[in-house]
């Protein structure tokens, strides 16, 4: 009962904080209920009692008014609308741990290092009680001269209390994707140029089956055909549309 009661005070505080963000969505797992709450474009935050994760905080601090400070933050990439660094440095706490690949890593050097992980595709770490696993991201067909290249990014794979929570990153439907398996939630990107349209993220999506599939860092595309074709192929799949770009910023 208490979880409850906190996890619906939560919420009230995090949507009140901002009014345009969409409301939160909770799902349970075995940590208790686990708040999902889309901020903008790639940035979201994603909070159970106790534990409050950051992903790609991006776009100025009022991005994340009356939001919980982060205990962790994941970064997929390097560039402005993943690693943000003034963003980063207005929400980062003395106890956050960041989570990051290399490439993001060599940039943070004034951080404290004993609070940097930095995970290369394959690596695995467990922090503040939940399994994060790093993957592949990048774009088709691959090309040293590609926006997104193989290697330098990570897309993330969440153990959450018996739930598996997947960030794509920015990335198009490659096969580490496609091969996913036990997905509970899932984050899939799709604009162009510089990720995937809906259709191949649609195609993507039915490969690995994810129970739940919120399209994120989507500007400019039609999330509604995303639905439609992911409905059509598999009504199991729970397709949720909502606001990542409050105000249409």
């Amino acid at each position: 009962m208490r979880s409850r009661i906190f996890t619906f005070a939560l919420s009230l505080v995090v949507y009140s904080g901002y009014a345009q963000r969409s409301a939160p969505d909770v799902i349970p797992t075995g940590m208790g209920p686990l708040t999902i709450q889309p901020v903008m474009h790639a940035s979201l935050v994603l909070s159970l009692k106790g534990l409050v994760i950051y992903a790609d905080p991006s776009g100025g601090i009022a991005k994340f008014k009356g939001l919980p400070a982060p205990d962790l933050i994941l970064i997929t990439d390097i560039h402005g609308d993943h690693f943000d660094s003034a963003t980063l440095a207005a929400v980062v706490t003395a106890n956050t741990i960041l989570v990051v690949p290399q490439v993001v890593a060599d940039k943070l050097t004034a951080f404290d290092k004993k609070r940097l992980v930095v995970l290369k595709n394959g690596d695995h770490t467990d922090r503040r009680g939940i399994g994060i696993s790093a993957i592949p991201m990048y774009n088709l067909p691959e090309s040293p001269t590609a926006m997104h290249t193989k290697g330098r990014g990570n897309g993330y794979v969440l153990g959450i209390g018996g739930k598996k929570i997947y960030l794509s990153g920015d990335t198009q439907g490659i096969p580490e994707m496609r091969a996913l398996k036990d997905i509970d939630v899932a984050f899939v990107c799709m604009n162009l140029p510089y990720t995937m349209d809906v259709n191949e993220a649609a195609d993507a999506v039915l490969a690995f089956k994810p129970k739940v599939v919120y399209p994120y860092h989507y500007r400019g595309q039609n999330v509604q055909q995303f639905k439609k074709l992911v409905d059509a192929g598999n009504k199991g799949i729970d397709v949720r549309l909502r606001e990542w770009y409050p105000g249409n910023l």
